[in-house]
């Protein structure tokens, strides 16, 4: 027993000491890397404070103290901002364009990630190289023949125009991205279910979707942001100024006062813009999480 022991003392010794070393290691890197994502919130956290701090100044408070209190609260920035600057008729046909968008393209996106994934059919590939196609088309080369068919089909300076141009703005990213996710799932558990007596439908929708939520929760995610911050689109097919979306609204509601911007008023629009984009990303932190680790586990 006691040559057993001393055979393992060296064993050990070293063990700990390598798990020392690798602790040292470790330390450093969650130094670095902490100090790194300490900087990049800096850089997000202090321009989004300071337009939130303006957004309840005047002008001259803005330029005479940028970065100190305000006087006196102006929540009538924001009252300007929704009902004299219009933002709030640009805010609710954003939230009508980007939901609908977002919810065809979530729909249709999902259901031919899901049949190029799962199934081999003449053609499958030269579909899905073609989805990749038109992610590398730059969006601004399609903005004239899109004015054109819009126009002879009725649908210009309309709001289901602009949804339609957005679903087709988003439908590849959104198949590039779940294709992976789909094709990931184990197989064993469709078969289960068309033994069961599942038909197709039944088992994309209630079996096949479901295990794919951190993919769609993370697309929708993406898609969100970039519809919602879309701008050149909007500016070329939807000239109609009763039909003008937050983008639209904003570079109007700057650009019609001249000199004589009300900065308060502005900078309070911008923090309307931004609070939708930060409602979403919390609603669906937990799936964004669960994608970024499920994929690190494949």
């Amino acid at each position: 027993m006691a040559l057993n022991i001393a055979k393992n003392k060296p064993a050990a010794h070293g063990h700990v000491e390598r798990k020392s070393q690798e602790t040292k290691g470790d330390k450093v890197v969650a130094g670095v890397s902490h100090t790194m994502l300490a900087l990049w919130s800096l850089l997000v956290l202090v321009p989004l404070g300071w337009t939130l701090l303006s957004s309840f100044k005047t002008t001259s408070e803005i330029f005479a103290s940028p970065f100190s209190l305000p006087e006196v609260w102006q929540f009538q920035n924001y009252v300007n901002a929704w009902n004299t600057a219009g933002i709030g008729s640009y805010f609710f046909n954003t939230v009508i364009v980007v939901g609908a968008a977002l919810v065809i393209v979530m729909v249709l996106g999902a259901m031919c990630a899901y049949v190029l994934a799962r199934f081999v059919f003449p053609g499958s590939r030269a579909i899905y190289y073609l989805m990749l196609a038109g992610l590398t088309f730059p969006i601004f080369l399609a903005i004239v023949p899109l004015f054109f068919i819009l126009k002879n089909m009725g649908l210009l300076n309309t709001l289901p125009g602009l949804i339609i141009v957005y679903v087709a703005f988003a439908l590849p990213f959104t198949v590039f991205f779940l294709f992976s996710f789909f094709k990931a799932l184990p197989s064993e558990i469709a078969e289960a279910a068309q033994i069961d007596g599942a038909g197709e439908w039944r088992t994309f929708f209630q079996i096949m979707l479901p295990m794919a939520k951190p993919g769609m929760a993370s697309v929708a995610i993406f898609n969100f942001l970039g519809l919602w911050n879309q701008y050149l689109i909007p500016v070329a097919i939807n000239t109609k100024r009763e039909n003008y979306v937050l983008s639209q609204g904003i570079a109007a509601f700057a650009g019609q006062q001249g000199y004589a911007v009300d900065f308060g008023s502005l900078f309070a629009a911008a923090i309307i813009v931004v609070v939708p984009v930060l409602v979403m990303y919390i609603l669906f932190q937990r799936q964004l999480q669960g994608s970024v680790s499920a994929g690190t586990m494949k």
